[in-house]
C-alpha cells in the first residue's frame, strides 16, 4: 500500500505554513487518538500517520527535502528517515546528538511535554523623582492564570488525570534508527506522562485561562534607565499545573525639566541676574527631592561656573549614600531697560573702563590684534 502525501493527511495545502500545520495537526490529533478512539484500528492507523507527517513536514530540512524528493527521501537512509534519525549530511547527525546529549552538555531539550509558563515583559516609565525615592505602585497585566475551575489540573471536576497509554506514564518514547535510539517527548501526552479523559470544560484542559492579573510594585529608590526588576512566579502560568514563569519590568526614567542625570549625579542650570553674579549673594536652588538649596555665589561670578552641593544629588540603589548636585550658573544680561536705567548703565561703563571690571574680553581682543599683527605683517 503506497503512502499518502503528507500533505493530504495533515489536510493542508503545500504552501501552508507552521501555525496552519500545527493547528490542522492538533484538530486531527485529537479526532483520532487512541484515548478517545479505543479498540478503532482505523483510527490509530490514522493517528500514527498523522504523527509521521506532522514530524516530517513541522521540521524545515525534512520538509524541504521531501518537497523535492517526496517519501523516496527518507527511503534507505536518504537525508534521514521521518521522526528525525538520518544519514550523517544536513542536520540529521546534528540532531541525533542534540537529542541524545543535549541534557549532560546543559542544552535544552527539544519538546519537553507540559513544562514552566512563558516569562513576560513589562515596560513601566516613572518620573526621576520616582527613581530618586522609590515608588510604590500597582500595575495590571494580561497573562494565562491557572484554571479555578480545575485548580490548574485541566480535568473535569471530580474526575482526574490518567497514565498515558503510549508512554505507560514515562513521558517518553523510544524509537530505533540505524545504530542510535532515539528517545523523544511522547507526542500523545506531551511529556506529562498523563493524558486527561474528559477535559475541563473551562480551559478546554489546557489548565490555565486568560484573565487579567493586578500586581503590587516597589520600585526601590536610586534605580535607573533600563534597570530590570523581576518578580518570581508573576509570569503565565504552566500547563497542567507546571509552575509559572517570570515576570521583567524594565523601567524607563522621563526627561526632567530642570534636572539632568549622569549616574548618581545631578546637573541643574541655573539663571542669575548680572547684577548678582557682580556683586555676589545668596541664590535658592530646587533640589531633586522637592526642597530648596541656599547657594553662595561669589562677587563676579561669570556664566557658566560650576558649584557642588555634595550629598545633594540622586539616592544610590541599596545604598544609604548619595551623589551630588551641580549648579551651572548663567548670567543673565538685562532686557526692556528703562531710560534710567541705560543711563545708570552708560555712567557704570565710563566710570570702570574695560581693563578692570572685564578682564576676560579685554585679554581675548588682545589676542585678536596679536593675530591681526602677525598676520599683516
Amino acid at each position: 500500500m503506497s503512502k499518502r502525501d503528507y500533505y493530504d493527511v495533515l489536510g493542508v495545502a503545500r504552501g501552508a505554513s507552521k501555525d496552519d500545520l500545527k493547528r490542522s495537526y492538533r484538530k486531527l490529533a485529537m479526532q483520532y487518538h487512541p484515548d478517545r478512539n479505543p479498540g478503532d484500528d482505523e483510527a490509530e492507523r490514522q493517528f500514527k500517520e498523522l504523527n509521521e507527517a506532522y514530524d516530517v513536514l513541522k521540521d524545515d530540512e525534512k520538509k524541504a527535502a521531501y518537497d523535492r524528493f517526496g517519501h523516496a527521501a527518507f527511503e534507505n537512509g536518504a537525508a534521514g528517515r521521518p521522526g528525525g534519525g538520518g544519514g550523517f549530511g544536513g542536520g540529521g547527525f546534528a540532531d541525533i546528538f542534540e537529542e541524545m546529549f543535549g541534557e549532560f552538555m546543559g542544552g535544552a531539550r527539544r519538546g519537553g511535554g507540559a513544562g514552566r509558563g512563558s516569562d513576560l515583559r513589562y515596560n513601566m516609565t516613572i518620573s526621576l523623582e520616582d527613581a530618586f525615592q522609590g515608588r510604590q505602585t500597582e500595575i495590571r497585566i494580561p497573562t494565562s492564570a491557572a484554571c479555578e475551575s480545575c485548580n490548574g489540573s485541566g480535568a473535569e471536576k471530580g474526575s482526574k488525570p490518567i497514565g498515558c497509554p503510549t508512554c505507560h506514564g514515562a513521558g517518553k518514547v523510544r524509537a530505533q534508527q540505524g545504530f542510535f535510539t532515539i528517545e523523544r517527548t511522547c507526542p500523545a501526552c506531551g511529556g506529562v506522562g498523563q493524558v486527561i479523559e474528559k477535559p475541563c470544560r473551562t480551559c478546554s484542559g489546557a489548565g490555565r485561562q486568560r484573565k487579567e492579573k493586578t500586581l503590587s510594585v516597589n520600585i526601590p529608590a536610586g534605580v535607573e534607565d533600563g534597570t530590570r526588576i523581576r518578580l518570581t512566579g508573576e509570569g503565565e502560568a504552566g500547563m497542567r499545573g507546571a509552575p509559572a514563569g517570570d515576570l521583567y519590568l524594565f523601567l524607563s526614567v522621563e526627561p526632567h525639566p530642570l534636572f539632568q542625570r549622569e549616574g548618581a549625579d545631578v546637573h541643574c542650570r541655573v539663571p542669575v541676574s548680572m547684577v548678582a553674579a557682580a556683586l555676589g549673594g545668596q541664590i535658592e536652588v530646587p533640589t531633586i527631592e522637592g526642597a530648596r538649596a541656599r547657594l553662595t555665589v561669589p562677587a563676579g561670578t561669570q556664566s557658566g561656573r560650576q558649584f557642588r552641593l555634595k550629598g545633594k544629588g540622586m539616592s544610590v540603589l541599596r545604598s544609604p549614600a548619595r551623589g551630588d548636585m551641580y549648579v551651572e550658573v548663567a548670567v543673565e544680561t538685562p532686557m526692556n531697560l528703562t531710560k534710567r536705567q541705560r543711563e545708570l548703565l552708560a555712567e557704570f561703563k565710563a566710570e570702570a573702563g574695560d581693563d578692570t571690571t572685564s578682564p576676560q574680553s579685554h585679554g581675548f581682543f588682545d589676542k585678536v590684534k596679536e593675530l591681526w599683527d602677525d598676520l599683516r605683517d
